[in-house]
């Protein structure tokens, strides 16, 4: 997996930029957060997909990470990537050094980053961009982060949002957005024809960011709703510390710390519908959320995800004689709820008791969780029963795998779910993106192949135990849930049909061009 020259990856490890020059031009720049190319499956899998489907494209990757992660990557390079570099949102700063910056400049600067993080926008990154501008005619933005610059703005900034709240917890919290939205500001931008987005959050303000400096089309693809999955991270987060008791005044329109970053984060948003030429989502219920934070209904589109079916086609289907087997296909973190699918385990035991309940992904990602995962395996004497086997070639287990579970908070389109389906293997999913109607089917679906398994609620184990017992037990409606599934995802989710339409996305998209900011023609 030779992504990059030694001397260049060690610099990536330690932190350290690439220079512009390191990154040719491409047809299309992909811009990812948090997944790609050192997470295994999901959004990264359908990543690495997207560019192998394309080779007539080119393709350079800017990568967001909190700080550098020293891992490998787990994928390798496709011969049409051109260029690779790590943005790090939490490694932003340098040495303070005196400036020259007015008092009547940063208070300019801070009512503009205030009304950005509450509010976002077109108009807003626009106004950013020229007061930031202006600062950097004295210093640069790293000095400025780390110097009375910084000190100034965050003291204007906590007396605007938040001055009824505790202003040590302001201050970090603080650090932490604006680190990441001026590491994004200062990032050099590589040259594309198209800035493809994975996310909003800040991957989405650098596609925002691009489209309005270059001129050139920036293009979303949104696998899950950012923001609500950051809300349900940071309402389980134990490390933001609230501060305001509302108790049951709903016309208290004071703000606290979880809000203050659920805010940042739709603004972020925000700013990315309204500056993208397209916006596509995997399901078209998404789009109520993407409208909602001023996405424009005419650019809404919606591509499925699709999977190579010719992978799964000699897959054989578990024997009814086999130990009775259910599988969690994804990564142990709390977004998965892993917890509520071992919890289902041990009722599904007292009913089968040689159940084999697996889990198959990675346990690195949130090694705590896991580690927790694990004490409750132990807790409830199911070390027998749940096993966990890292990251594993999918493909190879479904053979053992009589039915397929997800437990998740939160998902979109997953793509689990349609290879469980081409190797027929009935699913039951939580009630999260699209799962029930690719279980189920549309309401409209002709002509209907019936039910690819059962949907529960969410954090229900009891629910999940009965459903999984339903389809163990019952064999021919569970080989009936697995062709279903099977016909479903052959008619409408292949790799053919959502390739074409990126195909004809990308060209779509090239063949426009827009002016690029009076402030961005000037530097």
């Amino acid at each position: 997996m030779n992504w990059l020259p030694l001397h260049r990856l060690k610099n990536a490890i330690r932190g350290v930029p690439e220079v512009p020059g390191d990154m040719p031009a491409a047809d299309v720049c992909l811009i990812v957060e948090g997944c790609y190319p050192y997470v295994q499956g999901g959004v990264a899998a359908w990543i690495d997909w997207l560019m192998r489907s394309c080779p007539e494209l080119t393709f350079s990757i800017v990568a967001l990470w909190p700080r550098p992660t020293g891992q490998a990557p787990r994928y390798s390079r496709p011969p049409n990537v051109v260029g690779y570099r790590d943005l790090y949102l939490q490694d932003f700063g340098d040495r303070p050094k005196l400036d020259s910056a007015t008092p009547v400049m940063l208070d300019h600067l801070a009512d503009t980053l205030s009304e950005f993080t509450a509010t976002g926008g077109a108009q807003s990154l626009r106004s950013l961009n020229d007061d930031l501008a202006r600062l950097r005619r004295f210093t640069p933005l790293q000095v400025a982060f780390n110097s009375p610059i910084a000190w100034q703005i965050v003291q204007r900034m906590y007396a605007l949002d938040m001055p009824q709240s505790s202003f040590l917890h302001y201050f970090w919290a603080w650090r932490a957005l604006l680190g990441g939205l001026f590491a994004v500001a200062e990032f050099p931008l590589p040259k594309a024809r198209v800035y493809h987005t994975i996310s909003t959050g800040y991957a989405g303000l650098l596609a925002a960011r691009a489209a309005v400096e270059t001129g050139k089309p920036a293009l979303l693809t949104e696998h899950g709703i950012y923001t609500n999955e950051r809300r349900v991270e940071l309402l389980m987060a134990d490390w933001v510390a609230d501060n305001i008791d509302k108790g049951h005044d709903l016309s208290d329109a004071r703000i606290d710390l979880r809000d203050l970053w659920v805010q940042a984060f739709e603004a972020y948003a925000r700013t990315c519908y309204e500056t993208a030429d397209t916006v596509v989502t995997l399901y078209r219920d998404n789009q109520q959320a993407q409208c909602a934070l001023g996405a424009d209904p005419s650019r809404l589109k919606v591509i499925a995800n699709g999977i190579d079916l010719e992978r799964f086609s000699g897959v054989a289907q578990a024997a009814d004689s086999s130990r009775p087997t259910m599988a969690l296909i994804g990564r142990v973190v709390p977004i998965k709820d892993v917890k509520t699918y071992i919890a289902a385990a041990g009722i599904l035991k007292k009913r089968i008791p040689n159940v084999r309940a697996l889990v198959l992904g990675p346990l690195d990602e949130d090694e705590i969780y896991a580690a927790e995962c694990r004490a409750l395996v132990r807790e409830l004497q199911l070390e027998d029963t749940v096993i966990f086997t890292g990251s594993v070639d999918v493909a190879a287990y479904f053979s053992e795998i009589h039915v397929a579970v997800l437990t998740s908070l939160s998902e979109s389109q997953p793509l689990v779910l349609l290879e469980a389906g081409a190797a027929s293997v009935p699913f039951v999913a939580t009630n999260v993106g699209s799962c029930r109607e690719i279980i189920e089917g549309s309401a409209n679906e002709e002509p209907p192949l019936g039910p690819g398994g059962i949907v529960t609620g969410l954090v229900a184990p009891g629910e999940v135990a009965d459903a999984v017992a339903v389809l163990l037990t019952d064999h021919d409606r569970r080989r009936a849930a697995g062709r279903a599934l099977k016909a479903r995802v052959e008619q409408r989710y292949t790799s053919a049909q959502a390739a074409a339409a990126y195909h004809a996305l990308y060209a779509d998209l090239m063949a426009r061009r827009r002016q690029p900011s009076a402030a961005a023609t000037e530097s």
